[in-house]
């Protein structure tokens, strides 16, 4: 059986959630460390995580290369990989990617639902693309090997992202729009040319994502996922189930505004239901996730095409994405002079 592996979760994190992650077989999961922290606040979480590898080293250790997801199944652990959902944590210092790449971060967001300075968010009524910092950016995240995502991005952002890039991105937690119409699920255009591109999707769990919301069958899910495995193809899809166990819905009110409002922005969500939305009913945490595959099967994917959903497909893109890019000839040449 394949590895599985988690493409997105934000949990309160604890030892019982390493339990469940170990109970559930999970060999790997990219995890949140910064929604709107800074340099120094997203260092501080790195220092926090730190405590836990020392503390709980027979449950979770860090993760840093696809070897390490090999080496998490081998060893029965979970390889814990750090990502950030804003470009906060760089600030305005282009410098920082390397930094940050260095302390282990493999994913960052150009964008989370506004305008930052590389991207536009899925919530401006205006996406004016990337910026020119962001092509800069995503030309140092290319060189170090820190992945581009684009999962709460606006349409054209994200398609300037994909034809901008040097190496394959991700969009890491999210559905495709015409399954369920949220502004941070994609189109089926933007879809195809993320496969085109050799990119991955990760498919989101969150109910704000989902047909149905709380209420959506495993079923119904696992027959977009067979949807998604069409438009973006066979090799480029995955799980990133944006799993926010154990957290209290005032972590919603950081998520969603951060510090650039005094007002409550209840994002996906609506003024009558703030907080966290109950999670469907096969998906509450780490032990449900490889119960996914049945699903997988019965929506008519073959064998190999669910290992590669359930975590293969994953664990291939963290091989490739994970390394520094090698230098061009001419960059090879001269640096020999």
């Amino acid at each position: 059986m394949s590895v599985l592996i988690d493409g997105l979760q934000y949990a309160n994190w604890s030892e019982g959630i390493f339990r469940q992650m170990r109970a559930g077989g999970v060999d790997a999961v990219h995890v949140t460390i910064a929604y709107h922290e800074t340099f120094r606040e997203t260092v501080l979480n790195i220092e926090r995580w730190n405590r836990w590898f020392e503390a709980h080293p027979d449950l979770i250790f860090q993760g840093r290369t696809g070897a390490d997801v090999t080496l998490a199944h081998e060893t029965g652990r979970t390889a814990i990989f750090f990502g950030s959902q804003n470009p906060s944590c760089i600030e305005d210092d282009i410098g920082l990617v390397e930094v940050l790449h260095t302390l282990g971060l493999r994913f960052m967001q150009l964008s989370y639902n506004n305008q930052s300075l590389l991207a536009s968010g899925c919530y401006e009524n205006d996406d004016t693309g990337l910026t020119r910092m962001g092509r800069a950016v995503v030309a140092e995240m290319n060189r170090v090997g820190l992945v581009v995502d684009m999962s709460h991005s606006g349409e054209r952002s994200t398609r300037e992202a994909i034809d901008q890039s040097t190496r394959p991105i991700a969009i890491t937690h999210a559905n495709p729009a015409s399954w369920h119409p949220a502004l941070r699920n994609k189109s089926d255009d933007l879809l195809r040319a993320l496969g085109e591109g050799g990119g991955m999707l990760g498919l989101s769990a969150y109910p704000h994502h989902l047909l149905s919301g709380s209420a959506c069958t495993l079923q119904s899910w696992c027959d977009m996922a067979a949807r998604a495995v069409d438009l973006v193809g066979p090799e480029g899809v995955g799980i990133g189930t944006d799993l926010c166990q154990d957290q209290p819905d005032s972590i919603v009110d950081w998520m969603r505004t951060g510090r650039w409002t005094k007002t409550v922005d209840y994002g996906e969500g609506s003024a009558e239901a703030p907080g966290f939305p109950p999670m469907p009913d096969w998906f509450h945490d780490n032990r449900d996730l490889a119960g996914i595959r049945g699903g997988l099967l019965a929506a008519g994917l073959d064998r190999a095409t669910v290992d590669g959903v359930m975590g293969g497909n994953w664990h291939a893109f963290f091989n490739r994405s994970f390394g520094a890019q090698s230098a061009s000839p001419g960059m090879q040449s001269r640096a020999a002079e």
